[in-house]
């Protein structure tokens, strides 16, 4: 994909305007993917932050209460565990908190029982492979850190994903930034890489998509 074609979709999309501010999504469309024995799901480092603020949740033990606190947006000690014990209506309001949740290596089991119900089929469980599942001296300020310029891609049933690769107030360059490292990312793990993408669009929050 060519950097001169996003910048020219961008320029496009700057048409579409709103009294907030508005994200840029990517979204990218597959062929010939047979996705139960092929799935799509990675996490990808983009090279700038998002744009806008992820909010992260922790659910720790006493080793990581105080850096959780320092760190993160939403704390979950192990010791609050049980009050979300049969509550979903409860850990729907963490869902729709925060965008990531990491956890102390240890307390998994009880994170999986307690919350897993609702947060699994959301996709906001502490993940291993976005580095969400930490040790006990683990440093959150840099994982932290490091999730704001993470998305999560995930395919299964459906043959396409979507992320956000930026808002208005970041400039073209970072943005196109993002987009390609997205779209390299994406295309390395489909069977014949980009003979498998049938198409690649960028839009707007409230905008038509723009086919790069």
């Amino acid at each position: 994909m060519e950097k001169e074609r996003i910048l020219r979709a961008l320029s496009e999309l700057k048409q579409s305007q709103r009294k907030f501010l508005q994200n840029y999504d990517l979204i990218i469309t597959f062929r010939d993917v047979d996705f139960k024995k092929s799935p799509i799901e990675t996490f990808v480092a983009l090279p700038h932050a998002r744009g806008k603020k992820a909010a992260v949740c922790a659910f720790v033990g006493q080793e990581l209460a105080e850096k959780a606190a320092q760190a993160c947006d939403v704390v979950v000690r192990e010791t609050h565990f049980d009050s979300y014990k049969g509550d979903a209506k409860k850990i729907k309001q963490l869902a729709r908190t925060c965008t990531f949740f990491l956890a102390q290596a240890s307390l998994m089991p009880q994170v999986a029982t307690v919350f897993g119900r609702v947060l699994g089929p959301r996709n906001r469980m502490p993940n291993p492979k976005a580095g969400c599942v930490v040790p006990p001296n683990a440093d959150l300020k840099a994982l932290v850190e490091r999730l704001q310029k993470t998305v999560h891609l995930k395919s299964r049933a459906m043959s396409m994903v979507q992320c956000i690769v930026g808002t208005e107030q970041m400039a073209d360059d970072q943005i196109t930034d993002n987009v390609l490292a997205v779209y390299q990312q994406v295309m390395k793990l489909l069977p014949s890489e980009e003979n498998n993408i049938r198409a690649v669009h960028l839009k707007k929050t409230m905008s038509p998509a723009v086919k790069l």
